[in-house]
């Protein structure tokens, strides 16, 4: 029979050339078949032939389609395997350095893009495809460089330990010998403190207003006033200071590491005029101080463990305004101080440390 045109078996092989290939099924090609059969009596044999010829090109241009259809299927799975390992990649940069929190933001909105491109994989062409492959390569080289820069951030990690533990070594060497000089210390302060117990001892039987034992800044003063010492004006020592002299001697013989330092001081009161040898209270104190000094060595101490010093009326204790602090004034003090040989090689050790360090 002849078609007609613009009928269906005219129009089919265009008709089928635009439609999608997807759109094949079963049924149609069923009703396809069925349509060739009732109309095999109209249509001549050249025809039929025709038509088998378009219905076999059809199914391969399916079966094509299919294979496409597959591989496209596995280029996105391999995709999505890409896009797991990228995910991976991001917890670890974000793991290692805050630093690469904004590298995970940007790949993170990166991954939201490639999501939206295979979507659009999925429903366009090959050429949808293609064109993406330019993001896949922008996403290899933006992974290349943020694994260089873990790269760096790892080796600067790495020198930052190495300094922490030169460090933490440093610190540990500087407690020890904190430690040690805090022993020091207390060692010193011990003695300090059975010092002034042995010489408070020793001078129990003087009178507390002429003779005073006291701690201050670590030393142990010994304070003894010129009632005890001295007539007014004179550098000759009493009898009974002399007494209390060989009795603190006889202490400072059975402590080998204590220095002596005698300081003689005196009131702003002038001396008289022609006294001999003197010319005002500086000499007045130098004297003093001078003579005590001599008469603790004579008793048994090493001279070169005292020292002698005249301070005059410099430094008072109290406000020279009656006679009463003017006696508090005029006194003699002799200040014991403990060597502190291991304690100054300890401070010296810990300050040539810093110099040490910065040398490595």
């Amino acid at each position: 029979m002849p078609t007609r045109p613009g009928s269906p078996a005219a129009d089919g092989p265009a008709l089928r050339l635009l439609l999608p290939v997807k759109s094949f099924s079963p049924a149609l090609l069923g009703l396809s078949l069925l349509a060739a059969s009732a109309l095999n009596g109209c249509v001549t044999a050249r025809k039929y032939d025709d038509l088998s010829a378009r219905q076999k090109a059809d199914a391969q241009g399916k079966e094509a389609a299919e294979r496409q259809l597959r591989a496209t299927t596995a280029e996105l799975q391999k995709a999505s395997d890409e896009l797991a390992q990228l995910r991976l990649t991001q917890k670890r940069l974000v793991t290692d350095s805050t630093e690469t929190g904004a590298a995970y933001r940007k790949t993170r909105s990166l991954y939201n893009e490639l999501t939206n491109s295979y979507d659009k994989l999925l429903k366009n062409s090959n050429r949808e495809l293609a064109n993406k492959s330019s993001d896949y390569n922008k996403v290899a080289q933006d992974l290349a460089r943020r694994e260089a820069e873990l790269g760096t951030l790892e080796t600067t990690l790495q020198k930052s330990k190495a300094d922490n533990d030169r460090l933490a070594a440093d610190l540990k060497t500087r407690e020890a010998r904190l430690a040690e000089l805090t022993q020091a210390l207390a060692d010193k302060d011990k003695a300090v403190a059975d010092l002034k117990a042995r010489v408070s001892k020793a001078l129990l039987s003087f009178n507390s207003s002429d003779l005073q034992v006291k701690l201050k800044d670590g030393k142990v003063y010994v304070s003894l006033s010129e009632q005890l010492l001295f007539k007014s004006g004179s550098t000759k020592v009493d009898p009974k200071g002399q007494e209390a002299l060989k009795k603190l001697a006889t202490v400072l013989q059975e402590q080998q590491d204590v220095n002596v330092v005698v300081e003689g001081h005196t009131d702003n009161v002038p001396i008289l005029r022609g006294t001999a040898g003197m010319t005002d209270n500086w000499d007045l104190s130098a004297l003093r101080a001078t003579e005590i000094a001599r008469l603790l060595t004579t008793s048994g101490v090493a001279p070169e463990r005292v020292t002698a010093s005249g301070r005059g009326q410099y430094v008072p204790v109290a406000a020279n305004d009656s006679p009463q602090n003017k006696a508090l004034n005029r006194r003699t003090e002799i200040i014991l101080t403990p060597k502190l040989n291991e304690l100054f090689q300890i401070l010296d050790s810990n300050s040539a440390t810093p110099a040490t360090s910065a040398g490595k």
